[in-house]
């Protein structure tokens, strides 16, 4: 039974770990700490690397860089590229060629930080396994430093209160790429705007969202107006020290509860097609959609929030669920299971509701949006948009969270485990090749909500829910789970 990933690293990457005269950025230099620290492979594509080392008119540095691919291990025969045809530029080949090998897996992840790769990755389907370096090395950290990885507070705070951090440099990206940045801050304090900001352990900005609401809003250039009350984020930024650690997830976990809070029928932003490609990626993931542009320079996104759930039309559950979070399907058509949880996982799974904070009252939004669980249940089929009601057992012995499955696989290999709960793992890789010495079901679900009041194990049975101990997953009837949200 394996437990090493295998990654693949593009020119990009390879080139400053190859330049001795430079100074590692700090995500590159704990990619390599932490793949040494788990014995995982770090690889190159031998003929697209080489070839894009042969393009390099400095013929000197390019014969420095072929040189020094002896000290790395090469991809024994990566596969041939069927997409690559007569009149594909060179350039296009070898991303096709290290994309291919991704989709044959002949290794688990690539890590690039080519922007034209992550959008090629999207349209075929494996932009899950195409990775920056700070997204894969936030993956290790995971798996080998899970307990030390928290996710950041988000607290909602007056923008006059952070006015006096405005010469940090936190806000001089902001500055350059809008003139008058610190002029328009300080008007929008007077006005008694707010925003959401995560810090760090020193109490420095880490990350900030400006939001507002507006009314009839027009959002393009085009002219195109969001009818009614819409929930603008204004300013979008996490900054590189806080990347990979969900904080742009939270934003929008944010962002959603404002906007149910709030009637706010949609949400949207502008942003900067290449300066926020990661930040455009992660907002189509949670359906928003391209609508137009701003300004001839920014793209307009924007989601769809209705207060009242829209039918689901020729959508099936997973799509709804993406299209109109926190709305989700129920219909007879979705299977419910509850899914008993021991206190211990429950706490680590869902530490927002250990602690019993509001999202904005203690600040600790604790968990995401996109979960994972493991377990050695022997239910049959789940599939992706069937819905989960999650039951602490023990102490509270009740019901108390909603989710949405993703993903529903069975396997006892660590690697492919590891590779299955990604960015979503609170299980560090010990943890998993543990439960992996027996087939491990992998549950990849959306939470969707707490419930205001947890459903006893009492009330279960008593209204025929469910008969004796819940030990493992089961299925309910959709009367029952009716009985439990109602």
């Amino acid at each position: 039974m394996t437990q090493r990933l295998r990654f693949l690293l593009d020119t990009n990457v390879l080139i400053p770990l190859q330049d001795s005269s430079q100074i590692l950025e700090v995500s590159l230099a704990n990619l390599v700490r932490l793949a040494n620290v788990g014995g995982h492979q770090l690889l190159y594509h031998g003929p697209a690397t080489k070839a894009d080392f042969l393009r390099d008119t400095d013929k000197k540095r390019s014969r420095s860089n072929l040189n020094r691919l002896s000290q790395y291990t090469e991809l024994s025969d990566p596969p041939t590229c069927p997409w690559n045809s007569t009149g594909v530029a060179d350039n296009d080949g070898c991303d096709n060629e290290i994309l291919y090998a991704i989709e044959s897996d002949a290794v688990h992840a690539l890590v690039t930080e080519d922007r034209g790769i992550h959008a090629k990755a999207r349209s075929r389907g494996l932009q899950d396994r195409v990775y920056t370096i700070q997204l894969a090395e936030d993956w290790l950290k995971r798996l080998h430093e899970s307990r030390d990885v928290l996710l950041p507070n988000v607290d909602d705070v007056p923008l006059y209160g952070l006015t006096g951090s405005l010469a940090e440099q936190f806000f001089d990206s902001l500055r350059f790429g809008y003139q008058g940045f610190d002029e328009w801050f300080r008007k929008k304090a007077r006005e008694g705007r707010r925003a959401w900001v995560c810090r760090d352990a020193n109490g420095s900005l880490g990350a900030l969202c400006v939001y507002a609401t507006q009314e009839n809003e027009r959002i393009n250039d085009a002219g195109d107006v969001l009818p009614g009350r819409a929930l603008k984020l204004c300013t979008f930024k996490v900054d590189e020290s806080f990347r990979g650690r969900k904080t742009g997830e939270l934003f929008l976990k944010a962002s959603f509860r404002y906007a149910t809070d709030n009637a706010c029928e949609h949400i949207f932003l502008h942003a900067h097609p290449e300066e926020q490609d990661y930040l455009i990626r992660l907002l189509d993931d949670f359906g928003f959609q391209q609508a137009g542009t701003y300004q001839s320079r920014d793209v307009v996104v924007v989601k769809a929030h209705p207060r009242v759930a829209p039918l689901a039309g020729d959508l099936n559950a997973l799509e709804y669920v993406r299209r109109y979070f926190p709305h989700f399907r129920a219909d007879q058509s979705v299977a419910k299971f509850i899914v008993p949880i021991q206190p211990q996982y429950h706490a680590i799974l869902f530490p927002d509701l250990e602690a019993q904070g509001s999202l904005f009252g203690s600040g600790n939004v604790g968990n995401a949006i996109k979960l994972a669980y493991l377990c050695h249940s022997r239910v049959g089929s789940i599939n992706p948009g069937d819905v989960l009601l999650f039951y602490r057992t023990h102490d509270a012995q009740a019901v108390t969270s909603v989710g949405v499955v993703e993903l529903h696989e069975t396997s006892n290999d660590v690697a492919k485990i590891a590779t299955l709960v990604r960015r979503r793992t609170v299980y560090s890789l010990d943890e998993i090749r543990d439960l992996a010495t027996k087939p491990t079901k992998v549950i990849l679900f959306r939470l969707i909500r707490h419930l205001d009041h947890p459903v006893s194990y009492d009330w279960l049975q008593e209204n025929g829910v469910v008969t004796g101990p819940i030990q493992t997953i089961r299925r309910i009837s959709h009367e029952g789970f009716s009985n439990i949200v109602r």
